[in-house]
């Protein structure tokens, strides 16, 4: 038992690391978060931080890591995956994600947009990681079922199931800025609603179940 707490103490630093920097970096921003910052929200020392990472950037990037993998659990195992109609699940997402906006803006905020507004021009490889998390999201939680709803519903649509699945992000996103700045997610939650309208205007569902195929 000694020699695996042994093993196992390094691992739970990082880690109690890693989900600081989540919070905090959501909090303060990127460039006002200090190492010290971090260290203090995890309860680690300094030593413990440089054991594992060279600096802050680095942090950043497996931070971004994190908050992805986490996010991909999470709504992998969301209620609304579990509906049959590919529409009724991009529906019961944004319904989901309305939901969810609740207690701190740490806690609901996203992390991949908070470092990219500050760091898109300085720090390219934190850009990258973020750019492809947030482009993950979209291919393995959206893209899927706005392709079946678009094939159901409106298959002569000229639209890519990519660039709704884009859009559906920005609104999120802008969301969450608004959110900041007023700091309620009252506003973010009414931006959801429009899209949720907007979206059920787009695939032009009939009440009855039958499928129309319309531009």
């Amino acid at each position: 038992m000694g020699s695996l707490t042994l093993v196992e103490a390094p691992h739970e630093s990082k880690t109690k690391l890693l989900d600081a920097a989540l919070h905090v970096i959501r909090a303060k921003g990127y460039a006002a978060t200090t190492v010290d910052d971090i260290c203090h929200k995890a309860g680690v020392t300094k030593g413990s931080f440089f054991h594992h990472f060279k600096k802050k950037d680095e942090l950043a990037l497996a931070a971004a890591a994190r908050f992805n993998a986490v996010a991909a659990g999470f709504f992998a195992t969301a209620p609304y995956r579990k509906l049959q109609d590919p529409l009724d699940r991009l529906l019961g997402y944004v319904d989901f994600r309305s939901e969810i906006l609740r207690g701190e803006l740490t806690d609901y905020t996203c992390l991949l947009g908070t470092l990219v507004q500050e760091t898109y021009a300085t720090h390219p490889d934190i850009r990258a990681a973020c750019e492809h998390g947030m482009a993950s999201h979209i291919d393995d939680v959206l893209v899927k079922d706005i392709k079946a709803a678009k094939k159901l519903y409106v298959p002569r649509a000229t639209w890519s199931a990519e660039s709704l699945g884009y859009f559906i992000q920005s609104v999120l996103q802008g969301g969450f800025i608004f959110a900041k700045a007023k700091q309620n997610p009252d506003v973010a939650r009414e931006g959801l609603a429009h899209l949720r309208r907007y979206l059920e205007a787009l695939f032009n569902r009939p009440k009855t179940g039958k499928r129309k195929n319309k531009l």
